[in-house]
């Protein structure tokens, strides 16, 4: 008698293996914010940890380094310009010295830190955004173009803005009747998708204002719902069902009509915030007050979501922070890492694939997204669109020290002797410069004085690449500015035709 062994799914991600890291590595006394908003509270990079903590006036967040551990002491510098609780942080896919806040009064701020990380209390932000009339909680950079910053308010509003400009460039305030819950760029930055309080799911086109698709009633229950483009294209959502059961669910944007795949899971009452990793197409699933973490596995065979395991834990978590693929630990198959959020505590939580090879484990990390910018602001505003550009990571990754140039720039810096042959900018003439637009000379750093000569003059090479980089990103910068502006006359030349031949 012959038995037929059941046919397993191949996976090389099904053993993935979750691990808090030792009570040392962890950072201790940190106040996380009890903020009531529905946000993740962290936001990390590969040079820094951001928290949004408890503050006696106004709003406040504790940036640290990557690397630190232990006790954080009550005098420790923090981000303090909101004159109300910060609700969201962000640090830009393009630079990580750069984070953006979003907060009760209003206001949206960017902030550049040091490498070092915070010596003293800041105050002062690079650039405030203002044009929304209710508090700001939703932040989404751009993944691809320099500058490019999403943000959504408890007005209904959904605002694009360059930041390098502090220009607002796009509003829409008729694609929303109510709360917006989530919005999350597609893989190119062409559309973006959002869920609401109405329980749409809608496809946007933010540069037409254009609702693209809707979805009515993604997921019946009345608690907020969360969405995430996939980098094929799909949307999964999260949410509740009428019977207050938490769901997961996966829709193709060419026929949303049904999903693809739902998922029921249990009946707690926290949100469920997705964490996708585009490399490895895998979904985290995180809830504030959950003690777990659920990942799945996204694949074109159905059922297309694949549960593979869960992180347990006897805490529950405040919020989570989701680590860049660049800042994981390719020698030890590290594929992702959380930072949970305790009450007073902030754990690191490492997903690795269990490997015997020391080799680097090319299946496991395809190229990733880098921090070159595929276009700048004013060529995604002109109507480009790019993936981000990709990096190995092969032998690891280590982040580069910031280059401390005009990184929020969305127009070239001109000489004063060129300046009567350029025409005006699109709009909005440039803000007052900053301590983070001053030239180029004054921004390269100077080599540390030490005993010995050697020191020095290895400086002086590495000095001149930074500077024939700084050109050659001028000149980048130029001639975008330069084809943006012709694209622009070509399309006033082609109104005004209209409009001489009766058309208008």
């Amino acid at each position: 008698m012959s038995f037929r062994r059941g046919v397993v799914r191949q996976s090389k991600f099904r053993h993935v293996f979750a691990q808090a890291w030792k009570s040392e590595h962890c950072i201790d006394d940190v106040r996380v914010s009890r903020v009531t908003w529905d946000g993740p509270l962290c936001a990390v990079n590969p040079k820094f940890i951001a928290v949004i903590i408890e503050a006696g006036g106004g709003g406040s967040f504790l940036v640290i380094p990557v690397s630190k551990s232990g006790r954080i002491d009550q005098s420790c510098p923090t981000v303090c310009g909101h004159a109300a609780p910060v609700l969201d942080i962000q640090w830009s896919p393009h630079d990580d010295n750069i984070i953006a806040s979003a907060s009760e009064d209003c206001t949206v701020k960017v902030w550049q830190i040091p490498d070092a990380g915070l010596t003293s209390p800041m105050t002062e932000a690079l650039v405030t955004l203002e044009g929304h009339s209710k508090r700001v909680g939703i932040l989404a950079w751009h993944p691809s173009a320099l500058n490019i910053l999403l943000t959504a308010g408890c007005d209904n509003l959904m605002c694009v803005w360059n930041v390098g400009t502090g220009e607002l460039v796009y509003q829409l305030d008729d694609a929303h009747p109510d709360l917006i819950y989530s919005v999350s760029w597609n893989k190119d930055g062409s559309a973006v998708c959002t869920v609401c309080k109405d329980k749409a799911l809608r496809v946007i086109d933010p540069r037409r204002g254009a609702v693209l698709k809707v979805r009515e009633k993604v997921h019946d229950g009345t608690r907020p719902m969360r969405a995430v483009f996939l980098s094929d294209g799909k949307i999964l959502t999260t949410g509740f069902s009428r019977m207050s059961e938490r769901q997961l669910a996966l829709w193709d944007t060419k026929d949303l009509s049904e999903p693809m795949a739902v998922q029921e899971m249990d009946t707690s009452n926290g949100v469920l915030h997705p964490y996708y990793d585009p490399d490895t197409n895998m979904v985290y699933l995180c809830g504030k007050g959950d003690c777990t973490i659920r990942y799945f596995e996204v694949t074109d065979e159905s059922p297309y979501v694949h549960f593979l395991s869960l992180y347990s834990s006897k805490e529950p978590q405040r919020g989570a922070g989701f680590l860049s693929k660049r800042g994981v630990d390719v020698n030890k198959c590290e594929i992702a890492r959380f930072y949970k959020l305790h009450e007073r505590k902030v754990e690191p939580i490492s997903m690795t694939v269990p490997r015997k090879s020391d080799l680097f484990q090319g299946d496991l990390y395809p190229d990733t997204a880098g921090l070159e910018p595929a276009l700048l602001a004013d060529e995604w505003i002109a109507g480009q669109d790019a993936a981000p550009l990709l990096i190995s990571l092969s032998g690891g990754y280590s982040a580069p020290p910031s280059k401390h140039r005009d990184t929020l720039r969305g127009k070239p810096k001109v000489p004063p002797q060129d300046s009567g042959a350029m025409s005006a900018p699109l709009s909005a003439p440039t803000p007052t410069p900053t301590s983070a637009t001053r030239d180029m000379d004054e921004d390269v750093p100077q080599p540390r004085t030490t005993a010995r000569e050697t020191d020095g003059n290895a400086e002086k090479p590495k000095r001149e690449e930074d500077l024939l980089n700084e050109l050659l990103a001028e000149m980048k910068a130029l001639r975008a500015v330069v084809l943006a502006q012709s694209q622009r006359i070509e399309l006033l030349e082609r109104q005004l035709a209209r409009i001489e031949d009766g058309d208008v």
